[in-house]
């Protein structure tokens, strides 16, 4: 009899933790529920300027949105300037909050009309306060006749970004730019402890480069799409075996697009979990706000504070 209450008081707390865990999780800000695919993060060192993407439904649409605190609250999201009928994605603050990384299928100047394939491109400001100049491609070595998405920059300047090449181990792979004091380096693909032959992108990498977190698709340790991956380097600044991040932060949906706030310890991702049960409504705005506000299984930015040690 004492064995069995023992089992059930373990189920319980088992049970009790799971649901406080699940709790840790929230939506970064709830007023993004008005746009229908909101992905991608970025935030300043100072925790008062966040970068996002938003999309349309099907993704024909994308754009760069940002948001600033004021009075300890987030002002309403505005496009970014430079934004036209061209696609934009994730954003990337750089360490000195200066330069701002992203993707787009922009031409190369303003004279061809034609679209380019995919390519990281920056823009430059002197402070916060000042303006962003325009859209600078990062050109050669970085870009190619190949897509590549999702920069993430070190402290030392060394570039992280996602490259679907017949020359890596699989359909989407992780490489790095190495910063040399006036230029890149040619694309290096980072080993078989990060990549595989199968899907592997969106990768952040921490301001010291010792730790990477990104995206595996459908592995067998897994929690059946998109999972989260954090792999950290040994005592000979080689990259170890990546391990899922488990549950609750990886679920049967699709989590992608991390960041890590470093200095305050929160992990931000994009996730297309989904919790919707049907049950009463009192009324059409009961159901409005049900569905807009509940992890609906449309892309919604997430966060839970996260320590790496």
């Amino acid at each position: 009899m004492k064995k069995i209450r023992l089992t059930i008081l373990l189920t319980f707390i088992s049970n009790l933790l799971s649901a406080q865990d699940k709790s840790d999780i929230i939506q970064f800000d709830k007023s993004l529920n008005q746009f229908h695919n909101v992905r991608d993060f970025s935030i300043s060192k100072d925790g008062n300027e966040a970068y996002f993407t938003i999309q349309s439904p099907n993704q024909e649409i994308s754009q760069l949105a940002y948001i600033k605190k004021e009075n300890n609250k987030w002002s309403k999201p505005e496009l970014l300037p430079f934004c036209d009928s061209y696609m934009y994605l994730e954003p990337f603050l750089s360490f000195n909050n200066n330069r701002l990384f992203f993707v787009s299928d922009r031409p190369l100047n303003d004279s061809i009309s034609t679209k380019k394939d995919f390519d990281i491109w920056y823009v430059d400001r002197n402070n916060k306060n000042d303006e962003w100049s325009k859209p600078i491609n990062m050109g050669d070595p970085v870009n190619s006749e190949l897509d590549e998405f999702y920069p993430s920059v070190s402290k030392n300047n060394n570039l992280y970004f996602t490259m679907v090449s017949s020359k890596g181990l699989g359909k989407d792979d992780i490489y790095f730019c190495k910063w040399e004091g006036d230029s890149y380096s040619n694309p290096i693909l980072l080993n078989e402890n990060i990549n595989s032959a199968s899907y592997e992108f969106n990768a952040f990498i921490s301001e010291k480069e010792d730790f990477i977190i990104f995206s595996k698709y459908k592995e067998e340790d897994g929690q059946g799409s998109g999972d989260l991956y954090i792999s950290k380097k040994d005592e000979n600044g080689k990259w170890k075996k990546a391990t899922n991040l488990g549950t609750p932060i990886n679920t049967e949906y699709m989590e992608y697009c991390p960041f890590y706030d470093e200095k305050k310890q929160i992990l931000y991702f994009t996730s297309k979990r989904n919790n919707l049960k049907p049950r009463k409504f009192n009324n059409i705005s009961d159901l409005s706000k049900h569905i807009n506000e509940s992890s609906n299984g449309l892309s919604k930015i997430y966060m839970i504070s996260f320590k790496i040690e």
